[in-house]
């Protein structure tokens, strides 16, 4: 297994994100999804967590999986909302047991469960301190370019990303679709003397429905995109949305790629055809770092 901070250090990467199966229906659909992904060599993986126990058991059995039994390099999520301290310690000291040494420490969105509570962490900044303490991984954390949904202004927002990223080794962005907001959110982060590496989160909107569903998820797509894909759906239905969704995200990717990006995170929805044509577009693949 490879640390995520080493192989930002040696150069651009290029990562995929799953979700954990619930059923044995998506879990055929993620098997066929990571053997199609795999012949890319990505730098590494991610598996989102949602919390619980259900959940934690899917997402270590799931990065623990692909890490013996794959060529890929997994990193695994993990929220502090709903744990106590004490359970967030026994789950690092269970990952690092189980060879991963690569993890995203999040916040977590609020339990739907009320009787869940909330937690005894309250921030990402004191699971990273939890993580620094049992020691041994390389440590990602969340970055929104448009500020986390819950700040109240932009300022504090970045103040309090900065304070993460002092303590983590990389970033990792929600989704976004212009570079020059890749490029504030970096310009913002430079002013307070962050040097940690940002890697920007891309994800094709591939239908109207995704789309719809883009506010909710924490980044509405601008106007003139929502306007391209209807008029794609106008004109072609559901297959010319999809090719201008994928047209759209690689033109961003190349955007990034031109300003020196430490590299490129796509959100997969568990599907691959969409990165592999953008893969196939830029040009990527090949001379990746891997494990």
């Amino acid at each position: 297994m490879t640390r995520i901070s080493d192989l930002l250090a040696a150069g651009q990467t290029y990562s995929f994100e799953f979700f954990p199966p619930k059923n044995d229906a998506e879990l055929s659909t993620l098997a066929r999804t990571i053997a199609e992904l795999q012949p890319l060599n990505p730098s590494f993986v991610s598996v989102t967590y949602r919390g619980g126990a259900e959940s934690r058991q899917r997402t270590f059995d799931l990065v623990s999986g692909m890490l013996h039994t794959t060529s890929l390099n997994p990193m695994a999520h993990l929220i502090c909302v709903a744990h106590t301290r004490l359970e967030l310690a026994d789950i690092l000291v269970s990952l690092r047991k189980a060879g991963i040494e690569n993890l995203m420490a999040l916040g977590g969105d609020p339990p739907a469960d009320p009787s869940a509570g909330p937690g005894e962490l309250a921030y990402a900044t004191e699971l990273v301190e939890l993580a620094r303490a049992v020691g041994g991984f390389s440590i990602g954390v969340a970055a929104h370019p448009a500020g986390h949904p819950r700040s109240t202004d932009m300022a504090s927002d970045r103040d309090h990303l900065a304070a993460k990223l002092e303590r983590a080794d990389f970033g990792v962005t929600q989704f976004f679709f212009e570079a020059s907001e890749y490029e504030s959110l970096m310009a913002d982060l430079e002013a307070r003397h962050v040097r940690a590496p940002v890697l920007p989160g891309i994800l094709p909107v591939t239908s109207l429905s995704t789309m719809g569903r883009l506010s909710a998820m924490g980044a509405a797509a601008p106007d003139w995109i929502q306007d391209r894909l209807r008029a794609a759906h106008e004109s072609g239905g559901a297959d010319a949305v999809r090719q201008e969704g994928v047209a759209l995200a690689t033109g961003l990717c190349a955007d990034l790629l031109r300003i020196g990006v430490p590299g490129l995170h796509f959100y997969t929805f568990n599907t691959s055809s969409a990165t592999r044509e953008i893969y196939a577009s830029l040009g990527l693949g090949a001379g990746i770092p891997s494990r």
